[in-house]
């Protein structure tokens, strides 16, 4: 995932200015994910990112900038799959087509869905502005069109909020989690998301299925 920050006050101008950005937010990524925002300092990014901190500073004014800018680029990527979802395609496949792709996220980009975890489970102080925004509109523009569904009888009836949110909980789980899956599965490289996909494909087909 190529997250493409807003950058806050300078713009690089320069081919260095934006290599080192990208390197800065690329380190960033590493240690947000491993230590979340509390435990992550700007020496553990700048020595990540081969650079010496007044260095990073001259990028980035602090901690919160950084990792404000992932998050901001981090959010139209990882939304982008809801916003996939068309109210006039086929319902049961619309669904069963988000799932797929939140699972298939979790498994290319799982640094990123942990830097996203672990920012929610400190009570998302950096992100509540866009939670309660962007995010929150866009899950209710969903949970319309799939009570629109409910009601038409396309689906079988369920709460479309918690329908979102059992996806989320499904599939970002084989990121959030993996340390937990590789120890009791020990699989061949990524070898159980195929089986993943197979069961959450199949668990949500006969939720859905009138």
């Amino acid at each position: 995932m190529r997250i493409e920050p807003k950058m806050p006050g300078r713009q690089p101008r320069t081919r260095i200015q934006k290599k080192n950005t990208e390197t800065i937010l690329e380190a960033a990524l590493e240690v947000f994910s491993q230590h979340g925002f509390r435990g992550a300092t700007l020496d553990q990014i700048a020595k990540a990112a081969g650079l010496s901190k007044p260095n990073l500073l001259y990028y980035f004014p602090s901690k919160v900038a950084i990792h404000r800018a992932l998050i901001d680029g981090l959010m139209k990527t990882w939304l982008d799959p809801l916003r996939e979802m068309k109210a006039d395609g086929d319902p049961v496949e619309e669904v069963i087509a988000y799932v797929l792709r939140k699972l298939e996220m979790a498994r290319e980009f799982p640094r990123e869905s942990r830097l996203f975890a672990n920012e929610i489970v400190q009570g998302a102080p950096n992100i509540m502005d866009k939670i309660e925004g962007e995010l929150k509109n866009l899950v209710e523009e969903k949970a319309a069109v799939i009570e629109g569904w409910i009601e038409q009888g396309k689906i079988a009836p369920c709460n479309p909020y918690h329908l979102i949110f059992s996806i989320w909980s499904t599939t970002q789980h084989y990121a959030d989690f993996d340390a937990q899956i590789r120890g009791i599965l020990h699989p061949e490289g990524d070898a159980h998301f195929e089986q993943a996909r197979h069961h959450l494909e199949t668990l949500f087909r006969r939720m859905l299925t009138p």
